[in-house]
């Protein structure tokens, strides 16, 4: 049953999703949470992890959230159910209608689909930065201040911002995963 469910709720996930990733954040926690299938910080945990895993991170939050359910059968099923829908739209567009993009209705939906995926990843950020800075798992909730959660981004922003304006140039993504990692450290033996 569990199989069916996690295939289920992935595939839909897939299906209805754009943007990659980060635009299926915010369907998959509401999935997540809804079954009980995780806490809010131990979703939270999962994103972090699959940032820092190599490959995209739809794929990632599948896999670790289906092998939390049911081990390896479930890592496979979540897995096989997010990437489904794209696969066969992959497919159909590469095989039947390869110039698809040219067309004016082609180009109207995907530019109001952009706005509506730009939109669920300011929500999802938001919705993961409450309960990471302040605690609160909703606007009602009891709010505790996370400074150690602050420090550490602030330091990762502060590394950015010299990346990008003293250096003028975008910060290789994986010296800022060695250095949030070894911030979290600092901060968190204090």
């Amino acid at each position: 049953m569990i199989y069916a469910k996690l295939f289920l709720v992935f595939l839909k996930i897939g299906a209805v999703s754009f943007g990659g990733g980060y635009g299926m954040i915010s369907l998959i926690r509401e999935s997540v949470l809804e079954y009980g299938w995780l806490t809010e910080e131990k979703f939270l945990d999962f994103i972090a992890v699959s940032e820092s895993t190599p490959g995209p991170l739809a794929v990632n939050m599948a896999t670790f959230i289906g092998a939390s359910q049911a081990g390896i059968g479930g890592a496979l099923v979540a897995t096989l159910g997010v990437v489904l829908p794209s696969f066969a739209v992959l497919l159909v567009v590469s095989a039947v209608l390869g110039n698809i993009l040219k067309y004016a209705g082609v180009k109207a939906v995907l530019g109001g689909i952009r706005p509506a995926v730009t939109a669920m990843i300011l929500s999802t950020a938001v919705l993961m930065a409450a309960p990471l800075f302040f605690g609160a798992d909703s606007v009602y909730g009891e709010f505790s201040f996370k400074w150690k959660n602050v420090a550490v981004f602030a330091a990762v922003a502060a590394l950015w911002l010299f990346f990008k304006i003293v250096l003028r140039r975008n910060i290789p993504p994986v010296l800022l995963i060695i250095f949030s990692a070894a911030a979290g450290i600092a901060v968190y033996s204090l």
